[in-house]
């Protein structure tokens, strides 16, 4: 394209969230939809993007693993065939996707995003909106990781988001970052008001410490002056986490146990932010949370009906938010907690590397 800004041949009124890319059902927006067109005819809105790799969330992942017991072929038929059914990677039991690393191929002439050809992005948003069209058969990938190579085309909107990758970081290394780099941001929103409301340093829990999203949450709180709890279900994960030096305690405890839980972190948390995986972890939150608290949900495994109606049974006072992916500055915020705290890429990298 030699850099210059492509302009749309297409005539159809564009949507600056996407509502002309949804087929059906009408009047939804793109993660609502059930097929979006990945034509790769760009409206004057709308960026290009050349696929490299896909990084699937951690819910949608275990989900396909579990139920396919590992197979690798397997779960790669599947995430090919949600992909080319729904021309987006959306997940129909979990309800996620994940994001993707490439590089932008055409810019539309009124795009606001600020992106130029030849640059290697990071989406922002989720797959699950993001038309996605692949055209090799997912045939690089193995089935037995979370990052997919591929080879292919998104689209991304004039209200999408994306980040050029740093050039001095192993690409792979930051679409695991970015993947859940709104966590970290929300993580230290929330525990700066919780200083300031106490008067002092808040004493925070993450569930799921060691994995993305939780070593990443407890750098933050830790950075916005929290005493932090990482939370993790083994004994491998917990040496881990201590030896990365992120929590100030280290316990071991099934996030799905109310009572262990709780009994595990022991003084209500001020602060409690979920990261975990899998189903089932709402009510032990709640009740590890001291009154008049906040719990953070993560984790797209998260039932929102269970949480609310589990804190009105318990009688708890506490407010829980939905992390929503997207605080300004997020991705800059991340990347900087991963250069910065050597134990954040002490455990991202050996998650690549497993």
């Amino acid at each position: 394209m030699g850099g210059v800004a492509e302009r749309s041949e297409v005539t159809a009124t564009e949507s600056p969230v996407g509502l002309h890319r949804v087929l059906s059902p009408a009047g939804v927006l793109p993660q609502a939809a059930e097929r979006l067109d990945t034509s790769p005819d760009i409206r004057p809105g709308e960026v290009r993007i050349i696929l490299e790799r896909l990084n699937l969330d951690a819910a949608s992942y275990r989900q396909l693993a579990t139920k396919h017991h590992g197979d690798g072929d397997a779960i790669r038929a599947e995430v090919l065939e949600i992909i080319t059914s729904r021309g987006k990677m959306h997940n129909p039991v979990t309800g996620s996707g994940g994001m993707l690393i490439g590089t932008v191929e055409a810019v539309g002439d009124k795009s606001p995003l600020g992106l130029r050809v030849g640059q290697r992005v990071a989406t922002l948003v989720s797959l699950t909106l993001t038309p996605l069209s692949v055209t090799d058969g997912l045939a690089g990938w193995d089935g037995r990781g979370e990052q997919v190579p591929a080879a292919g085309h998104a689209i991304l909107f004039a209200r999408s988001i994306a980040a050029v990758l740093p050039d001095d970081e192993d690409p792979e290394l930051s679409l695991a970052v970015l993947d859940v780099c709104g966590a970290p941001a929300l993580t230290a929103r929330v525990v700066e008001a919780a200083a300031a409301r106490l008067g002092g340093a808040p004493r925070v829990a993450v569930l799921g410490g060691a994995g993305k999203s939780g070593s990443l949450s407890l750098a933050a709180a830790r950075r916005a002056g929290a005493s932090t709890v990482g939370v993790v279900p083994t004994r491998v994960e917990a040496d881990r986490l201590a030896a990365a030096g992120l929590a100030d305690t280290v316990v071991i405890a099934d996030a799905t146990d109310p009572v262990a839980l709780s009994s595990a972190v022991g003084t209500g948390a001020d602060v409690t932010v979920v990261c975990v995986d899998v189903p089932g972890c709402e009510h032990g939150a709640i009740l590890a949370t001291a009154e008049g608290g906040t719990v953070i949900f993560f984790s797209m495994a998260t039932s929102f009906a269970a949480a609310a109606l589990g804190a009105e049974g318990l009688a708890a006072d506490v407010t829980m938010l939905v992390g929503n992916g997207y605080v300004p500055g997020h991705a800059a915020f991340a990347l900087e907690l991963l250069r910065t705290e050597p134990g954040v890429r002490e455990l991202f990298g050996a998650r690549l590397a497993g």
